[in-house]
């Protein structure tokens, strides 16, 4: 850990960019990730993004993928296969570093890691392991999740897609919808109910009756590629099946796992948005003077510090728990719901400190701004953790 001033010195200088003093809770390790990662991002997202963003295309992504795979990025927290190891932490300071990019470049990795990657870590076969891990770890295959469809957003047991036996195979006809990576993706992992419950399934994209279809005309997570997917008599073999797990505990789980990402990637759009609105206000001139000078607009910057480094300091905890093995999902759900909330006021105040500005993709903020709009939704509505939450507080289940 980063050494602390010893008793009756002087205190730091205060930094405007860490207010809190959250670097001393990093280790040089944790350091060097956020180092690395920010480092790939400024040099191969960003000055590009705007005009991904602005053409609704995410171009070269596999490219991209073979490079987040070469820092250790994919799959980063879990262990063996090709994959990192690294902490929950170091994890989240990934998601960081890659959200204050563009919401879609975390995507990319959250779904490959926290989603795809996770299952079959977690639920599927050592062959299934062995076959798909190290090259997904590397970025030479792109993976995708389905579970969401188009009728059936936030309640996944209500799902249609359906697996039957046929013999020793499976055949699985339904659709997903809203699927990141699914069109430039070589392995799904699809969900589906089955006669004796909801199962896994690893589903090669070059299958017979598999089309992913991109969805197009987006306001929104623009340089990111999403997709339908289309599952018409898809046949797989028996070994298709993740065999540690039934019912719906296993895409909960995973869901879980990209939610933490989820935590501390808003927060990176969030810092994006409030050093975009500090420099601005520096800078641009009203009544004679720069605007950042005046109370209101201090007031403003004031309480956007105050909201991001409180995400800052909530998820840093999170992530602290996890690591310990004792991070419950009713404590993502805490975390999800505030940061992203909060990442959008930030970057809707941010947007009227730059007033006309705001709107123009020569600064990031209604990119983000927008972004966050989906990362709102995805994952868990508002309304669906808050009735976690509430479930948790109250021992009564508002679901039902």
């Amino acid at each position: 850990m980063s050494s602390s001033s010893s008793p009756g010195s002087a205190p730091p200088a205060f930094d405007p960019a860490d207010p809190l003093g959250l670097d001393d809770l990093l280790t040089v390790e944790d350091l060097a990730v956020r180092d690395t990662v920010r480092r790939w991002a400024g040099e191969r997202v960003l000055p590009h993004v705007a005009g991904w963003y602005e053409a609704g295309e995410l171009p070269g992504i596999r490219e991209l993928a073979r490079e987040l795979g070469g820092i250790g990025a994919l799959g980063m927290s879990l262990e063996g296969y090709g994959c990192a190891g690294a902490s929950a932490v170091q994890y989240g300071l990934a998601c960081l570093e890659l959200e204050a990019a563009d919401s879609g470049i975390r995507s990319l990795v959250s779904v490959q890691g926290s989603l795809a990657m996770y299952a079959v870590h977690r639920f599927g076969s050592e062959e299934q392991k062995r076959a798909w891990l190290p090259r997904m770890a590397a970025g030479e295959v792109i993976g995708c999740f389905g579970l969401t469809e188009p009728d059936h957003g936030s309640d996944p047991a209500a799902m249609r897609t359906y697996a039957k036996r046929d013999g020793s195979d499976w055949v699985l006809n339904g659709r997903k919808m809203w699927i990141t990576n699914g069109s430039v993706a070589g392995v799904a992992v699809v969900w589906a109910q089955t006669d004796g419950g909801i199962r896994g399934f690893v589903v090669p994209t070059d299958v017979s009756g598999f089309s992913a279809p991109e969805i197009r005309h987006k306001w929104s997570l623009r340089a990111s590629v999403t997709s339908e997917l289309v599952l018409d008599d898809v046949r797989l073999p028996a070994d298709a099946v993740l065999p540690e797990v039934v019912g719906l505990k296993g895409p909960l789980s995973c869901l879980s796992h990209a939610r933490y990402g989820i935590v501390w990637g808003s927060m990176g759009a969030a810092r994006t948005c409030f050093e975009t609105a500090v420099e601005y206000a520096r800078t641009r001139e009203q009544f004679g003077r720069p605007i950042g000078g005046f109370q209101l607009t201090q007031a403003k910057l004031a309480d956007m510090a105050v909201e991001l480094h409180k995400g800052i300091l909530l998820a840093h905890h999170l992530g602290r728990r996890m690591d310990a093995g004792r991070l419950r999902p009713e404590q993502v759900s805490f975390g999800k719901l505030n940061n992203v909330r909060e990442a959008i006021e930030i970057c809707r105040t941010a947007r009227t400190i730059l007033g006309a500005n705001g709107i123009s993709l020569e600064y990031p903020v209604m990119r983000h701004a927008t972004n966050l709009e989906s990362v709102l939704t995805y994952e868990g509505t508002v309304e669906m953790h808050q009735l976690v939450l509430g479930k948790a507080l109250t021992g009564l289940d508002a679901f039902r």
